[in-house]
């Protein structure tokens, strides 16, 4: 396991620590943002943790975070403290914190930790992808009427519905692991902050997969010999 890996991995569960006791957490505080999205105080607790870890251990690296900012330079963690805050807030247990390391544009490790389901992905590049030490690989499906589609927007859900094996909306960062793990086979999200997708993509392409841009910024994973397909019966909805 690569150097920076380990430190990811390390630094997941430190958030862990800090996260998983604030889940249903009756004191837990929730404020709305201005841009109208909530955060909590396990939001902020799990990002100032980590930067002032990431200071300490790995000073010439900057970071990225979703409530704090961007300090810049060529090599940044990218953090998302709490990924689903929404189920978080609510008690559902889909959510996860992500980690990743990001040199010149590229992001060569990613960790999505999601105590309250009880598992953990990561990988790095070169590396291969993992699930609690279980190694993952895409599907093999190659067929659309074959596929099982995840989909953020009911108007995507709808585009595939009639034309695939099965579809349903399991959201935020699970649908694309759930992609790496071989479960689903397409995964179409909203338009995704760098802090929500630069973990999800190691995992994704180490697995097999793929995971792009469509033109209007929404993320899209595959296996791969889907993405074509997915592209195309996207652009033909839109």
């Amino acid at each position: 396991m690569s150097a920076d890996l380990d430190f990811a991995l390390s630094l997941a569960d430190d958030a862990d620590a800090l996260s998983l006791p604030r889940f249903r957490a009756v004191d837990l505080h929730v404020e709305t943002k201005l841009d109208l999205t909530p955060v909590t105080d396990a939001d902020k607790a799990v990002e100032r943790a980590l930067r002032e870890r990431i200071a300490r251990e790995r000073p010439g690296d900057g970071v990225l975070g979703e409530e704090e900012g961007d300090s810049g330079g060529p090599v940044r963690w990218i953090l998302d403290p709490i990924d689903g805050t929404r189920n978080f807030s609510r008690g559902i247990p889909v959510w996860a914190t992500l980690i990743a390391l990001e040199r010149d544009g590229e992001a060569v490790c990613g960790v999505a930790s999601a105590p309250a389901l009880g598992h953990r992905w990561w990988a790095a590049r070169g590396e291969g992808a993992y699930r609690d030490g279980e190694r993952l690989h895409v599907s093999r499906v190659a067929r659309l009427d074959e596929a099982t589609v995840s989909c953020a927007y009911a108007r995507d859900l709808a585009a595939f519905e009639p034309l695939v094996w099965h579809a349903r909306a399991f959201g935020d960062f699970w649908q694309h692991m759930l992609v790496a793990e071989g479960a689903v086979d397409i995964a179409v999200d909203a338009a995704l902050a760098r802090w929500d997708v630069a973990a999800l993509e190691p995992i994704v392409t180490e697995a097999g997969g793929r995971l792009d841009a469509l033109p209007n910024g929404q993320s899209v994973s595959t296996n791969g010999r889907l993405h074509d397909a997915a592209f195309s019966r996207l652009a033909g909805a839109g």
